[in-house]
């Protein structure tokens, strides 16, 4: 079959390696697209985290102009007396913010007991009471979530509510067991009452209030949407469920977006003390200016220490109740909150998907480095474009899926691509190897057609470099050079050592006996004639600096120099011989006394190591030497394999 992966080497394990990068980056954006839908708790905490980190990275908007925060600070304490102040102190303080102007007012307190200064001819209580029916107060009042259900601890008007909501979904608003209202003549003298009941997620950060909670069978408002109800005149309001995620209130035909629990996510003005803060004291002391509070929504409550409730926001660690409820009422008089699509999920988890797809494809297609660097460019993007759609039309969509889905995609796709280089490379060294094996093994086979012995010599030298290179890789000074592939490359190399012998005439290559001074001075070139064929070699293949190449060429061209400088062909002394030569100088003596015939009788094995350890210091180099008696016993097993 004529197939392009037959055509082109490697062509499908390189298709394969490019198909398992693919995979790898494909099945991490599949599992975070699954946790995305999924929503685990574990990863609640990390959305937490983003929210707040997108939050804090915009600017936030600043209040309206049109609430304001009555304080019952230290110093109206230090002027008017400690809290709790008289039910008639109260009276007046209202009914002075009234004088001011103000068209509503919300109470963040609960009058829960009777004024203990209360007698037949002092009635505080009916003081406030009376002030509470003059109208334009809405009193606050606490939800209970306790096991006990109580409906009937006190019964604060509801919220002419509809919900438009489809048979079988769960009930969109959390249900309460009982309330804590305020003394019964005061919640009966007063207008509208809101409940104050805003729970921090499970990190302790306040992030949502609810707006709507259930009693019984009535929908009951919060005191920031009574307050603004109260305010803008709105009568009659409706709930839209969207799905279990998402709901729509919808006030005077504006919609206001909400989580699965009519919870309203706040969206805050700033650290503590954004609005305008009016002390309590200078109501009461008549400080204020006339009208200045026309226009305004005012929201009493108390921040001196000791009396006041403080949360943490995602801007602030110490923000007091009051502040949370004028932040509500803000947001929904400026229609300016922060909200979840009602598809929020769907779209996460789509820019998941498409963002994985995309990144896996353009890693595939550029590499590792440009595709990381271009992850990166997309995550900083997505979380760019996420803070800008959070602070220009407060709505909040979570990176947070999205950028998990690309590092997972990112890392996977980059161990994958390391371990297709790496295996690529090991195929390269294999291939490599091979065709070092077919050079030594065709080289080899020159010699052997030319010369039968010297090819048998050349393959038994080498059996004992592979021996003796690993003996003299535990020594100190050799450690170093002959490293485990090192011992390997310099054994494969060793039958090389007499490739320059093609090139030295038959007479002289196969006289017996002694040589003439002319004819040894021809013997003697075999190590230029075999560096010569390995230098024009690499300069025809356009070689450089190959490591195998340089072992092949020490073998071939320094194995007769002499450690005294008496050796051929340059001369060389000492250390100054390459460790392949001098390795290969012991070897090749070693086995032509033991097995040439050419020149002479084969010598003992006794005999051999003699000629040897003569020539330690003088031929060979000295550590050679014992290293060579320490592994002698093997030599002579290997040669007595080849006798």
């Amino acid at each position: 079959m004529d197939t392009a992966s037959e055509a082109q080497p490697g062509g499908s394990s390189a298709q394969g390696g490019a198909s398992l990068v693919l995979l790898c980056g494909i099945l991490p954006t599949i599992a975070v697209a699954l946790l995305s839908l999924g929503r685990p708790a574990a990863f609640t905490h990390f959305e937490y985290g983003v929210y707040d980190r997108l939050t804090r990275a915009i600017s936030p908007h600043k209040p309206g102009g049109h609430v304001a925060i009555v304080d019952v600070d230290e110093r109206s304490l230090a002027t008017i007396g400690q809290w709790p102040w008289h039910r008639d102190t109260v009276a007046t303080l209202l009914s002075n913010i009234r004088e001011l102007g103000a068209p509503t007012i919300g109470v963040d307190v609960i009058f829960a007991e009777s004024d203990r200064r209360g007698d037949e001819d002092d009635q505080p209580d009916a003081a406030l009471a009376k002030t509470l029916r003059e109208g334009r107060v809405v009193l606050g009042y606490a939800m209970r979530f306790d096991s006990e259900r109580d409906a009937g601890t006190c019964a604060p008007p509801p919220l002419g509510l509809s919900i438009a909501q489809a048979d079988g979904d769960d009930e969109p608003v959390f249900r309460a067991t009982g309330a804590v209202c305020s003394l019964p003549e005061l919640t009966a003298a007063s207008g509208a009452q809101g409940f104050l009941n805003a729970a921090p997620d499970s990190d302790g950060i306040l992030r949502r209030v609810p707006l709507l909670l259930r009693l019984g069978d009535g929908t009951y408002p919060s005191l920031a949407l009574a307050t603004v109800a109260a305010m803008t005149g709105t009568r009659n309001v409706r709930l839209r469920v969207e799905n279990g995620n998402a709901n729509t209130l919808v006030m005077n035909g504006h919609e206001v977006p909400l989580d699965g629990r009519s919870n309203l996510l706040v969206r805050y003005r700033g650290k503590k003390q954004a609005f305008r803060y009016v002390s309590a004291a200078d109501v009461m002391q008549g400080r204020v200016p006339a009208g200045a509070f026309a226009d305004t929504l005012v929201m009493v409550g108390t921040t001196a220490l000791g009396t006041r409730e403080v949360v943490a926001t995602p801007l602030d660690t110490l923000f007091v109740g009051v502040e949370v409820q004028a932040t509500v009422a803000d947001n929904l008089l400026q229609r300016d909150f922060f909200g979840r699509p009602p598809h929020a999920v769907a779209i996460e988890t789509f820019l998941v998907f498409a963002l994985g797809v995309i990144a896996t494809l353009v890693v595939r297609r550029v590499g590792g480095t440009w595709g990381s660097a271009a992850v990166i460019a997309t995550v900083a993007v997505l979380w760019a474009g996420c803070a800008a759609l959070l602070s220009s039309a407060g709505t909040f969509l979570s990176p947070l899926y999205p950028t998990v889905a690309l590092g997972a995609s990112l890392a996977t796709m980059t161990v994958a691509g390391l371990v297709v280089e790496r295996r690529r490379a090991d195929r390269a060294g294999a291939e490599k190897e091979g065709s070092q094996r077919l050079m030594v093994q065709t080289l080899l086979s020159l010699t052997g057609i030319r010369d039968a012995e010297t090819g048998r010599h050349s393959r038994r030298t080498q059996r004992y470099a592979h021996v003796l290179a690993q003996e003299l890789a535990r020594h100190p000074l050799f450690r170093d050079y002959l490293t485990p592939d090192r011992v390997e490359l310099v054994a494969s190399l060793a039958p090389l050592h007499d490739i320059g012998k093609v090139g030295v005439r038959d007479a002289v290559l196969n006289k017996p006996g002694h040589l003439t001074p002319e004819e040894r001075a021809e013997m003697c070139r075999h190590p230029e004639y075999g560096r010569d064929v390995i230098l024009k070699a690499e300069r025809e293949a356009g070689i450089h600096d190959d490591l195998t190449l340089t072992v092949a060429k020490d073998i071939v061209y320094t194995h007769h120099e002499k450690w005294d400088g008496t050796g051929y062909p340059q001369g060389l002394r000492g250390a100054e011989i390459p460790i392949p030569g001098r390795l290969m100088a012991v070897v090749d003596v070693y086995d032509a006394v033991r097995t040439r015939k050419l020149y002479g009788t084969p010598v003992s094995q006794h005999e051999a190591v003699a000629i040897i350890v003569r020539g330690k210091g003088t031929h060979f180099d000295p550590v050679v030497v014992d290293a060579f008696l320490r592994v002698s016993p093997v030599f002579d097993e290997l040669s007595a394999l080849e006798s």
